[in-house]
C-alpha cells in the first residue's frame, strides 16, 4: 500500500489518508446512516476525534451505534451492544430515512460515474455477470432520501467509470435538474472521498471535478485515475497530511483497541 508522508515525517498509508480526510467531513451531531466498510471506519473515527455527538444509525436498526472497532456485517453483534436503541428494520427506513432524520448517507461503491450514481450490483452484462456484487441493500433508500450524501471508494479507471454497468444508486442521476425531476428528496451527493483526493458537484451540472489533492499525489494520477474526461478546479487545493493523534486513532479503531 502506497504511503504518503507529511513534512513530520507522519506516514500514512493511502487508505489511512482517506479515511482520516472522509472522517473530517462529518460534523458534531450529525444524524449519519452508516454503510460498512470504509465510510464505517471513517464516521466512527470522527466520533473520537472531533465528533462525539454524531448518532450513527446503521441498516440493521441500531442507533446511536458506538463500536469500538470497525463492524464486520450490519448484523455484527456490537452494533446492537452499543446501540442507544435497537429498532426494526422498517422502522429505520420509514420513520429515519424517508422521514426525512437521516442528515448524512455515507456509502462506499464498486463502480461511480461523473454525477455520482453508483453501482454495487455487477460488473459486466446483468444475466451473465464477470462479477456478482454484494447488492443494493439499505443504500438505494438512502442516496435517495439522505439530506446529502457522501461516498468513498479508491480512485481507478474500473471504479470510475464513463458509464455504469448497473445503476443500483441514484446520485444526480444525468446531470442538471434530473435527479430533482426523479422527486427525490435529498440532495444527493456532495463529496467523493478518494485515495487520490475529493471531488465535488459542480453545482449547475452536478458533475464531479477534482477539487483536492492529498499529499503527494498530482493532477496526472487522477486523471489517468479516472474513466471519463475528469475535470480539475481552478481553485484546486490540497488536503491537510494525517496528525499523530488521528493516525493513532485509527490504527487503535482497527486494532479493536
Amino acid at each position: 500500500m502506497t504511503a504518503v508522508m507529511d513534512d513530520a515525517t507522519t506516514t500514512a498509508t493511502t487508505d489511512e489518508m482517506m479515511t482520516i480526510v472522509a472522517s473530517r467531513e462529518l460534523r458534531n451531531g450529525t444524524v449519519c446512516f452508516v454503510g460498512i466498510g470504509l465510510p464505517s471506519t471513517a464516521a466512527n473515527l470522527a466520533r473520537h476525534m472531533h465528533a462525539p455527538d454524531a448518532v450513527l444509525i446503521y441498516e440493521s436498526g441500531t442507533i446511536g451505534a458506538k463500536p469500538t472497532r470497525p463492524p464486520l456485517s450490519i448484523g455484527d453483534g456490537e452494533l446492537a451492544d452499543t446501540a442507544d436503541a435497537v429498532v426494526s428494520v422498517p422502522e429505520i427506513f420509514a420513520y429515519w430515512l424517508q422521514a426525512g432524520r437521516v442528515d448524512v448517507g455515507f456509502l462506499g461503491a464498486a463502480q461511480l460515474d461523473r454525477f455520482g450514481n453508483i453501482n454495487t450490483t455487477v460488473v459486466g452484462d446483468y444475466d451473465h455477470p464477470k462479477v456478482r456484487l454484494p447488492g443494493a441493500g439499505g443504500a438505494p433508500e438512502i442516496a435517495a432520501s439522505a439530506k446529502q450524501t457522501y461516498i468513498m471508494l479508491r480512485q481507478n479507471p474500473r471504479s470510475f467509470v464513463a458509464e455504469l454497468d448497473f445503476r443500483t444508486s441514484v446520485g444526480h442521476y444525468e446531470g442538471g435538474h434530473s435527479r430533482r425531476e426523479l422527486g427525490m428528496a435529498g440532495a444527493g451527493p456532495t463529496v467523493v472521498i478518494t485515495d487520490i483526493g475529493v471531488l465535488r458537484p459542480e453545482p449547475t451540472t452536478g458533475e464531479f471535478v477534482l477539487t483536492a489533492l492529498h499529499p503527494g499525489r498530482t493532477v496526472e494520477e487522477a486523471v489517468a485515475a479516472t474513466g471519463w474526461p475528469l475535470r480539475v478546479s481552478s481553485d484546486l487545493t490540497h488536503t491537510e497530511p494525517p496528525t499523530d493523534q488521528e493516525l493513532r486513532a485509527l490504527r487503535a479503531l482497527n486494532a479493536g483497541a
